[in-house]
């Protein structure tokens, strides 16, 4: 029934703030931007192995009331170390939502909480390798 993640959206109150921050942070540009011309309403990035999609919404169009508290799924990004896509993160603005943590052997996995309130979580999973390594 589920094939696979097509895309993952996080919510922003300032939607080209966060548009500028998720830039930097995978050093490229949105592939698609609505509306067009004037302030984004929503945005989203194409990224990695599997070219997965990011996406960022204004926060006007949540499905349910926006609260102070960050919340949620924890959406774990494949990275290839943990300990320096963690920092980087937390250089970036982001603030520790759970520390690079060790799950077991090729699992470790870190979380943290981006500047518009969103759980953005890194894992270096060697699952995710092997069936990388059977696609090609």
């Amino acid at each position: 029934m589920l094939r696979g993640l097509t895309t993952i959206n996080y919510f922003a109150d300032d939607v080209e703030a966060a548009t500028k921050w998720y830039s930097d942070l995978l050093e490229t540009a949105p592939y698609f931007v609505r509306p067009e011309v004037g302030p984004p309403a929503y945005v989203e990035f194409r990224i990695g192995d599997y070219q997965h999609e990011l996406g960022l919404i204004d926060s006007r169009y949540a499905p349910t009331p926006a609260t102070d508290a960050a919340g949620g799924v924890v959406a774990y990004w494949a990275v290839d170390d943990v300990t320096a896509a963690f920092a980087r993160l937390i250089s970036l603005g982001a603030t520790e939502h759970e520390a690079v943590t060790e799950r077991g052997p090729g699992f470790v996995t870190a979380s943290v909480i981006d500047p518009f309130g969103n759980i953005l979580g890194v894992m270096y999973n060697a699952h995710y390798l092997e069936v990388l390594g059977n696609a090609s």
